[in-house]
């Protein structure tokens, strides 16, 4: 039996914007309604926004993880899998930082990429190059040379915001060009198990392939967080994005223009969790040229604590010593068939296709 979209309609209480304002300042919260429009916001931000279009060479296609990263538009030839690498066309985003052409982007987009062209708001196509990346946050920044006026975006503090803040995604959602999507911050602080920096906000502004390097708008107009990746059965956008928080990209940007490169930490072990709820890295692996590798570790020793702060399970251990300034004379505390031992460590430089501590 079919119901008219009347019937459905009328079936449902009516309770409108202003009888919803009421009664939550009835009961002391502060309600700031959805904007009429995004049209100014959008207005002010579009000329920051840029899309991005690489020629990467690889092997043979890898399959799509549970989380599927937005960017990747692979064109595979038809008959028998290709043998060594080959060319793969994909699509992100990016948006511009300083008036000289540094934009900000995804590490998976730009990381293994031979040609890079950037779209300008303008419509523009020029040439780019990568000045630097960064894995384990996957941000990098690329370069464009077009003068020394480009508009740039505002940086946002992204501590202050909150579950249930309007924002506002931008990107290239497959390779179609400049566009906005709005939604909210749906919860902080999320970890999908894919890097040790990974604390995303999770938004339900649709967000898809392409879209991977994009910003985030707070409604004033300032970059909250850079769209990284996206939860998708399908391919398309089921309205669970990750953005990585403004506060952590902002400083890893500042540490690759100026340098390049960031270095990070790397002790020379591979770890897992404790069984249970108990706390610490278990190691599963030493390498013996690391500089773990002289201080008579073996598997099943646990990591309990890097210069007195204690390890909560294996990604906070990795989250840690990838902070750490190499060539810094640490502290481990390891347990070991239940004895304490408390011993020096000097943290190397991390291997770049590492991902063991």
């Amino acid at each position: 039996m079919r119901l008219s979209r009347r019937r459905v309609m009328a079936s449902l209480p009516v309770i409108g914007a202003s009888a919803l304002f009421h009664r939550a300042m009835a009961h002391g919260v502060d309600v700031r309604l959805a904007p009429q429009s995004f049209a100014p916001l959008v207005r002010a931000v579009a000329p920051s926004i840029v899309g991005i279009s690489v020629i990467q060479y690889s092997g043979p296609a890898p399959s799509l993880p549970r989380l599927e990263l937005p960017d990747q538009r692979n064109h595979a030839t038809v008959g028998a899998p290709p043998r060594g690498p080959r060319a793969v066309q994909a699509a992100g985003s990016g948006f511009v930082v300083t008036p000289a052409g540094i934009i900000v982007t995804n590490n998976h987009v730009v990381g293994n990429a031979r040609q890079i062209v950037v779209t300008l708001d303008s419509g523009r196509q020029v040439p780019a190059h990568v000045v630097g990346t960064d894995q384990l946050t996957d941000l990098a920044i690329v370069k464009i040379d077009v003068g020394d006026n480009l508009p740039t975006i505002r940086w946002g503090d992204s501590a202050h915001m909150q579950v249930g803040d309007w924002i506002l995604a931008a990107g290239n959602p497959f390779d179609l060009g400049t566009s906005f999507t709005a939604g909210i911050i749906s919860a902080r602080g999320r970890q999908i198990d894919d890097d040790p920096f990974d604390r995303f906000f999770q938004l339900d502004a649709p967000i898809n392939p392409g879209n991977s390097g994009g910003p985030s708008f707070d409604m004033r107009g300032r970059v909250i967080g850079v769209n990284t990746a996206i939860v998708s059965p399908s391919g398309g956008s089921v309205g669970i994005g990750f953005a990585i928080p403004s506060n952590l990209a902002r400083r890893v940007i500042a540490a690759l223009i100026a340098h390049g490169s960031i270095a990070r930490g790397w002790l020379g072990v591979s770890v897992t969790d404790r069984a249970g709820a108990a706390q610490g890295a278990q190691i599963t692996g030493v390498d013996p040229k690391g500089p773990a590798g002289g201080l008579g570790l073996a598997p099943g020793d646990v990591i309990l604590a890097f210069n007195h702060h204690k390890v909560v399970d294996a990604n906070d251990l990795t989250r840690i010593i990838a902070a750490s300034p190499p060539g810094r004379r640490d502290r481990l505390e390891v347990e070991r068939h239940g004895r304490l031992y408390a011993l020096p460590v000097t943290i190397g430089r991390r291997p770049a296709e590492l991902r063991s501590e």
